[in-house]
Parts: structure tokens; sequence; C-alpha cells
């Protein structure tokens, strides 16, 4: 299966129930409305709070969802602080039938470029698979180093980059140092203007909500077809109200598509106090989509 051909990716929510456990019934939904849009799927990233759930709930949902059988590939987050524990869920993941990884940054320590390039190259190292390297600045408190991303750029599981530091700048930083490797936006507000400095696509929070929109979205922007940028950015803006993924599920909840909208400690999904804002987002990019489809 060759990754290149999915431009949208979605980081796939984790629905729950009223007692926080894991609904596989609502998550069955939302990955079959993925697949059937034809969008990779992200699990276990940080949309889906995988650094909220303990290894018994990670491995209960990877499980699922290999079950399932999509015809879309399966990508899965890697990240926290313990590089053994990491290379241990690697270990595990390599006996599923899962296409490639999404390597984060360490979380809190703050690692410079040497430190960067020997935990990314340890984790590439004990791999099969292709690797996603992910630069969120906003959530691990440092940006992925691009000497770090250059040395790495011929490493043979080196397979792409997420950018989500909010920086178009930034991201032609890393499409230099990658080396010819895909880099892809991890903003969704954001996909008109990297898809016009060269994103191979975009790793995506909307199209849990949008999966057909989304991905019509994401097509429009790689083929410069794009016009409705105001209405994007504030749709997108939308489902960042308060902590992701509150707003999302929030949204989802609302739809009917996962039947709560309950958050793993620490978030809670009473943060957001109003659905309106993305009550109002649906609206529009529904009939943004019925008007240009």
């Amino acid at each position: 299966m060759n990754l290149n051909n999915y431009a949208l990716w979605t980081a796939v929510v984790t629905p729950l129930l009223e007692n926080s456990t894991v609904d596989f019934e609502s998550l069955t939904r939302v990955v079959n409305e993925q697949d059937s849009s034809d969008n990779g799927l992200l699990i276990l990233g940080s949309t889906a709070e995988a650094l909220n759930l303990n290894l018994a709930q990670r491995m209960s949902i990877i499980e699922h969802v290999v079950k399932m059988k999509p015809a879309s590939p399966i990508m899965v987050g890697v990240g926290g602080n313990l590089l053994e524990e990491q290379k241990e869920w690697i270990t595990y993941l390599e006996r599923l039938n899962v296409h490639a990884y999404l390597l984060v940054t360490p979380h809190y320590a703050k690692p410079g470029p040497i430190g960067q390039y020997n935990w990314f190259k340890a984790l590439m190292d004990h791999s099969t698979r292709p690797c996603m390297l992910y630069n969120v600045p906003g959530r691990t408190a440092v940006a992925m180093s691009t000497e770090a991303v250059s040395r790495l750029s011929n490493h043979r599981n080196f397979w792409a980059i997420k950018e989500a530091s909010g920086s178009v700048e930034k991201f032609k930083e890393y499409l230099k140092a990658a080396g010819g490797k895909a880099v892809y936006c991890g903003d969704d507000a954001l996909m008109p203007d990297f898809a016009n400095a060269g994103s191979a696509g975009l790793v995506s929070v909307a199209s849990n909500a949008w999966p057909k929109e989304t991905h019509l979205y994401v097509e429009q922007c790689l083929k410069k077809t794009f016009d409705a940028k105001e209405l994007w950015t504030k749709a997108s803006n939308s489902l960042f109200v308060c902590s992701n993924p509150v707003p999302v599920k929030r949204l989802l909840a609302e739809r009917g598509v996962i039947r709560t909208p309950v958050m793993m400690a620490p978030l809670s999904h009473e943060d957001m106090t109003s659905a309106t804002p993305v009550l109002e987002a649906h609206a529009a990019v529904t009939r943004w989509y019925k008007e240009v489809k």
C-alpha cells in the first residue's frame, strides 16, 4: 500500500461511555465513516487522548480497529517519555496489521537536536514500518529539530513529517530538511497555505466531524481550486474553542455519531459550555459541500 496516496489522515477520536470505558460501537461508526470516505486512519494520537488511556485500553482500541479490516491504512501513535516503553509498544504493534507509526517528540523533557536524533533513530531502528515524525511544540514544549530531521532523512523507515506548529515558515524548513520526504499539515485551518507551500496533505481533527467534506477540502487545496478559506478557517477554529478533542467530540455526540462527549481525565466535556460554535460550523460546512459537490 502506497501511503502517499492518502492526502488526508483523520486523527480518530476515542468515543467513551459515561463510565469512561471505550465505546466500541461508536468507534466502529467513526472508523466506518472514515473508511468510506477513503481517509487514512490515525489511531491513538493526541486527538484520541492516547496519553490518558492505559495500556489495556490502547491495546483493545487498536485490536478492534484492525479486526474491522478497513480498506484505509492504519497509522498508530507512538509517544511518551520512556524509550524502552515505546519500543515495547512498537514490538506489540509489529504483530498487528498496521501500516505506519506517528512518532512524536518526547513530552516535557525538551531534548535538544542530539537527544531528538537518538530518540527517533532508536524507534525507527526498532520498526519495520514507515514512520511519520510529528512536530507539535504546543504539546511537547519543544520544537522538532531540523538538524535531527536532516540527519534522519535517509533512514529506511523515515516516511513523512506532520508539522503542527502553525507556521508556514517552519513547514518550509522541515520540507527542506526532510530531503524530499512528504510533509503534512497538522492544522486544519492552515491547509490552504501549507498546500501552496508544498504540503503532501493534512492530518486532521475536522475530518472526524466532516469526513467527506474535509476530503474534498484537502483535494481542492492540493489542486489549487479552493476558494472558501474564510468558511473553513472559522469552521476549523470552532473545533479549538477549548482543548482538543472536547469540541469535536461534542459535535459528534450532538450528531449522534458517538453516544457521549465524555473525555478521559484530566479533560472534561463540561469545559465547553455551549455547542453553538460547532453546530454553526457544521451547518456552514454542510452547505458548502452541497454547493460544490
